[in-house]
């Protein structure tokens, strides 16, 4: 393998790992930014997080034949 597919797997299972939230369910303290929930602030940040994940994983680890759009003689 890789170097980069190993960094990419890893980065994958870590974010399967944070998505597994049990830390925050049972209280709504502390608030941030003064009136976020703590468990909804985690989630928007683990969103963001997936996001930019796949964006990287399209950028770096997308196989570029199939962009490939000019016409196919066979």
């Amino acid at each position: 393998m890789q170097p980069k597919t190993v960094l990419l797997t890893l980065a994958i299972a870590a974010l399967y790992v944070l998505h597994q939230d049990v830390g925050f369910w049972r209280t709504a303290h502390p608030l941030v930014f003064g009136f976020l929930p703590v468990a909804l602030a985690y989630h928007a940040a683990y969103c963001v997080a997936a996001a930019v994940l796949m964006w990287v994983l399209t950028r770096v680890a997308w196989p570029h034949h199939l962009d490939d759009t000019r016409e196919r003689r066979h």
